[in-house]
């Protein structure tokens, strides 16, 4: 059978390299109630490799997103997964009485595993010594969206507007916002009760940044349609890029998982091309005088037929 025609997206991609992970990498966390768990994956060969830490949308684990973090750690990038509280993994009842803190106990999960690169990198056999602690991102998907957001400088508005703690980390330099929800002036009744940390605010995120927006997200927790999701891009300063996908819904094609049942709108073409970009823009992002991005970008503007488009400022 004939291969299909390479397009100039696919042509900048380096080849994959074999991946080696550990799991699961135990973090003690003391008043956490449960000690922190990690997936750690990364390149089999290879040095000076960049971190990225990503945060899980509702639910999932370190064992999810597969589509994603297989294909950066094939690509060059140390993928590193923490396993929030809210995890079906886990179990945890919806009255425990960490539940109304369990958006901050996230964050703070991810500064953790920033805290204990070190043990997550000795805990991959042959990983030691070969991770480059100064580039550094954060990626998530909707919950972990906003979880990893914060890192980047955004903040959660107080009951009176006023923002919140500044829970920025600067060793943390750019993000990849996948399905972030947007501001909370459009929530609906039952996410203003159940939700109230959901009512962020962008001006101060200033590190660079990807937000990736489905044009078909119309989600249940807002009276505003997709564009709810490009606030991200919208109302924060500084360097970002606007990936919006066409015919996406939350789970964009279906980045949690391969044959995930929440996958309601699942194309593999459309996985691919969020693979390829965000590869692209991660590899910029951390080495600026890498042309990928920019190279990825014009390439999808090419497209005769393309899933998406992406806008920058």
């Amino acid at each position: 059978m004939p291969h299909a025609p390479t397009t100039p997206v696919q042509k900048i991609a380096r080849t994959p390299a074999t991946v080696v992970s550990a799991k699961p990498v135990v973090l003690p966390a003391p008043g956490r109630g449960e000690d922190l768990q990690v997936r750690v994956s990364a390149p089999a060969t290879g040095g000076d490799l960049p971190v990225v830490v990503f945060s899980h949308g509702f639910g999932w684990s370190m064992n999810g997103y597969a589509p994603l973090a297989d294909h950066w750690a094939a690509h060059g990038f140390v993928v590193v997964q923490p396993t929030h509280l809210d995890s079906r993994t886990l179990g945890i009842p919806a009255d425990d009485p960490r539940t109304p803190r369990i958006w901050r106990i996230r964050v703070e999960d991810l500064t953790r595993t920033l805290d204990g690169l070190d043990t997550l990198e000795a805990a991959v056999p042959g990983l030691s010594g070969r991770v480059d602690h100064d580039r550094v991102a954060v990626a998530g998907h909707s919950w972990g969206a906003q979880t990893a957001s914060t890192l980047l400088g955004a903040r959660v508005l107080d009951a009176d507007g006023t923002p919140g703690e500044d829970l920025s980390d600067p060793r943390v330099t750019a993000g990849v916002l996948l399905a972030l929800t947007g501001l909370g002036d459009s929530l609906t009744p039952f996410a203003v009760e159940h939700l109230p940390f959901m009512r962020p605010s962008f001006t101060a995120m200033t590190a660079p940044a990807l937000v990736v927006a489905g044009d078909s997200d119309d989600s249940a927790l807002s009276t505003r349609g997709p564009d709810w999701f490009t606030d991200a891009y919208t109302y924060s300063p500084g360097d970002k890029s606007l990936l919006t996908l066409f015919g996406a819904e939350h789970s964009l094609g279906g980045i949690p998982g391969y044959e995930a049942a929440e996958t309601t709108d699942e194309s593999p073409a459309r996985v691919a091309l969020l693979q390829r970009l965000t590869t692209a823009f991660l590899r910029g992002a951390l080495h600026p005088e890498d042309t990928v991005w920019r190279d990825a970008v014009t390439a999808l503007e090419k497209d005769p037929e393309p899933l998406g488009k992406v806008q920058s400022k």
